[in-house]
C-alpha cells in the first residue's frame, strides 16, 4: 500500500453511486480537474461538514472546472440518506471495500469497525494526482477554498 504522490496517475476505481450509476475514476473526470473524497461515513460529523462545504462551494468549483465525487463504506440506503440530508448534488459512492481501496490509494483504514479514514485527492485533467491529503483520524482534510486556489494557480502556472 503506497501513498499517491503528486504526478502519480490516480488508479482506476469504479464506485457505485447512490443515484444508481457506476462511476470510474479518473476516467469519468477526463479533461476536468477533480476532487475525490473518501469519508468515514454518514455518522461522522467532520465528514458531513466537509461534504456540505464542498456542496456550498459547488458554483465556484464548477466555474473553476472542478468536479467532485465522494465515497464511503456505508450501505446504499445510509449513503443516500446522508446525501439527501446534506443536499449533495455531486456523486456519492457507497459500499467501498475499505481494504481494497486502501491498497490502490494508500488511504488509512480503521480496523474495527472497518471504514476508510478521511482522504482527499485533487486530480488534474489527465487523471494525475496534484495533491493528496491523508488523515489517520477525524481531522485533517481538503477544504474547497484551498482546492479552488490550487486549481487556479495550476491553470496559470503549469503548462
Amino acid at each position: 500500500m503506497a501513498l499517491l504522490n503528486p504526478g502519480d496517475p490516480f488508479p482506476r476505481l469504479t464506485i457505485s453511486t447512490t443515484d444508481g450509476q457506476a462511476l470510474t475514476i479518473p476516467d469519468e473526470f477526463a479533461g476536468d480537474f477533480a476532487v475525490v473524497l473518501f469519508n468515514r461515513g454518514a455518522w461522522c460529523p467532520f465528514c458531513n461538514a466537509q461534504l456540505r462545504a464542498f456542496e456550498r462551494a459547488s458554483a465556484t468549483l464548477a466555474e473553476t472546472g472542478i468536479r467532485v465525487a465522494a465515497l464511503s463504506v456505508d450501505d446504499k440506503e445510509t449513503a443516500a440518506e446522508m446525501a439527501a440530508r446534506n443536499q449533495l448534488t455531486f456523486p456519492v459512492g457507497y459500499g467501498a471495500d475499505a481494504r481494497a481501496v486502501a491498497e490502490l490509494t494508500g488511504a488509512f483504514v480503521n480496523p474495527d469497525p472497518v471504514y476508510l479514514q478521511s482522504t482527499g485527492f485533487v486530480l488534474d485533467p489527465a487523471g494525475n494526482v496534484i495533491v493528496s491529503v491523508y488523515s489517520s483520524g477525524a481531522i485533517g482534510r481538503l477544504v474547497p477554498d484551498d482546492v479552488v486556489g490550487l486549481v487556479r494557480y495550476a491553470r496559470e502556472h503549469v503548462s
